[in-house]
């Protein structure tokens, strides 16, 4: 299976590590303590909004979200985020925090040019994430999942990343390992996230290189497996485990979404 699963995914093997890190690359994918977080219920709500919403409005996008996460409490939200979600009337914080990265799968696989790529992310991220370190990192993983669906190498892909958001790809896992923290940024967790689909060599290779970074698990893995699930298919163990953890709306959504992609592909031909 290809697609938006592939971030789904990466949030709930990630899930169990976020404040329980591990340097072990050999961890357990799906544990007792696996689940989804507020990256998967995000993720979901930027594909309902795609599916529902022909404008891409803010406001729509803002109902969406608002709805999914009343109807999800307790996942995990950011604390700037979770008053966002109980404001009276909510608007942008100016955030740069990688809210705004694990989100945008949707737009990546929906998108059918890369300038629609990059607007649909900006509006995906900036109903809250409104800085400019926030809507690039949206960007870029919006980004580079749409040229890695057009086929583009990887070293095409980095050099379109770096050159475009000027995000530092040259330095490898191993350098960026020893030193690397917990960090909720996205200048702190997308270039390294990006690393992480660049050096994997299929999907599970890419989560675990990116959980094993001992940062901020879930959403690192959320970010890489939305890339890498654009080449590679999640294997079926996993995302059957995945999917089984999820509620029936969200298997809904995410099977009306994959639908969407396809008739959009075959239509693009």
């Amino acid at each position: 299976m290809k697609g938006i699963i592939g971030a789904i995914a990466g949030d709930v093997i990630g899930s169990a590590y976020e404040f329980n890190p591990t340097r072990d690359y050999d961890f357990e994918l799906i544990t007792p303590r696996s689940t989804f977080t507020d990256d998967t219920v995000l993720t979901i709500a930027n594909a309902i909004w795609l599916l529902e919403d022909e404008q891409h409005s803010h406001d729509a996008l803002v109902k969406i979200m608002l709805d999914l996460c009343h109807r999800y409490p307790d996942r995990g939200y950011g604390g700037r985020f979770a008053r966002w979600i109980h404001d009276g009337d909510p608007q942008p914080y100016n955030s740069f925090g990688n809210g705004s990265a694990m989100r945008v799968s949707p737009v990546g696989y929906y998108a059918q040019t890369l300038d629609e790529a990059l607007e649909l992310a900006k509006i995906s991220a900036e109903v809250t994430h409104n800085h400019p370190e926030g809507i690039k990192g949206a960007q870029a993983t919006a980004a580079a999942i749409f040229l890695a669906r057009q086929g583009k190498t990887k070293l095409e892909i980095r050099d379109y990343v770096t050159q475009t958001f000027n995000y530092d790809l040259s330095r490898t896992l191993e350098e960026i390992r020893p030193t690397f923290t917990f960090d909720e940024t996205c200048q702190r967790t997308v270039p390294e996230a990006i690393t992480c689909f660049l050096e994997g060599k299929d999907y599970e290779d890419v989560v675990r290189l990116s959980v094993a970074l001992a940062g901020d698990a879930d959403t690192i893995a959320a970010i890489a497996g939305s890339i890498s699930s654009a080449v590679d298919e999640v294997p079926n163990e996993i995302a059957q485990a995945v999917i089984a953890l999820l509620s029936e709306e969200f298997c809904t959504t995410l099977l009306r979404f994959n639908e969407l992609v396809a008739k959009r592909d075959k239509a693009a031909l």
